[in-house]
């Protein structure tokens, strides 16, 4: 089933009086249950793309449907209600709350979906649970290492049942054991419940995770490839 569909996309941005092109007639699918890595230098268009795919930006142009939804025709309110359950973001960054405990970072996403203080408590920690954090929930960032925060970011994202997760460079600021660590927790949440993952790294290793690696140059695709497992 696809749950992505990106027809002929396109990023303009304006600097003064010059129209720079980040991303030029991008068209691809993304099924229900994929690992996709997007991999690209630096300008490539990979992390504008992602935002757009993430309804964190619009395209200049093109269509853009999550789950058969046509993006460009929501306003804020109702872009920002499908981030919330459709969506889980992982950043580099972990873009933790540094005075907040871990279950409660955790708990943030269901603040505003009525949810009680009860449920939110129990949800957030399952979520800490299955990235194997059980037991740390009243940790705060500065007493967890760079590995425990990202997977405090990632149970965040887990927390709503989003069926997708985008993971922006997710390992960037880790080492190699720890990103191994990171990735197959990513690998278990893909296989054992069938959440779409899409990665952007520009490292080898960590795209080679992934069952299908795009490369993008210069705004457009120029691979879209199965990994052979």
């Amino acid at each position: 089933m696809t749950i992505i569909e990106a027809q002929e996309i396109t990023k303009i941005y304006r600097l003064g009086d010059i129209d720079v092109p980040a991303l030029r007639g991008v068209s691809l699918t993304i099924d229900k249950g994929e690992f996709v890595a997007i991999m690209g230098p630096s300008g490539s268009g990979k992390s504008t793309f992602m935002n757009i795919l993430g309804c964190l930006d619009k395209p200049t142009d093109g269509k853009y449907l999550l789950e058969n939804i046509d993006i460009k025709h929501l306003n804020r309110d109702e872009l920002a209600a499908i981030r919330n359950k459709k969506i889980g973001f992982v950043f580099q960054g972990f873009n933790l709350l540094p005075r907040t405990s871990a279950v409660e970072n955790v708990e943030l996403p269901m603040l505003y979906d009525g949810v009680t203080a009860k449920e939110r408590r129990e949800m957030a920690l399952e979520a800490l649970k299955k990235v194997g954090l059980e037991g740390r929930g009243d940790h705060h960032p500065n007493q967890l290492s760079g590995g425990q925060q990202q997977r405090v970011a990632i149970a965040r994202a887990l927390v709503n049942n989003a069926p997708i997760i985008f993971a922006d460079e997710p390992t960037g600021n880790l080492d190699t054991r720890t990103s191994a660590e990171i990735m197959e927790i990513l690998v278990k949440l893909n296989t054992q419940s069938n959440i779409t993952i899409i990665l952007v790294t520009h490292e080898n290793d960590i795209a080679a995770y992934g069952k299908r690696i795009i490369k993008f140059l210069d705004g457009r695709i120029v691979s879209d490839e199965k990994v052979e497992k």
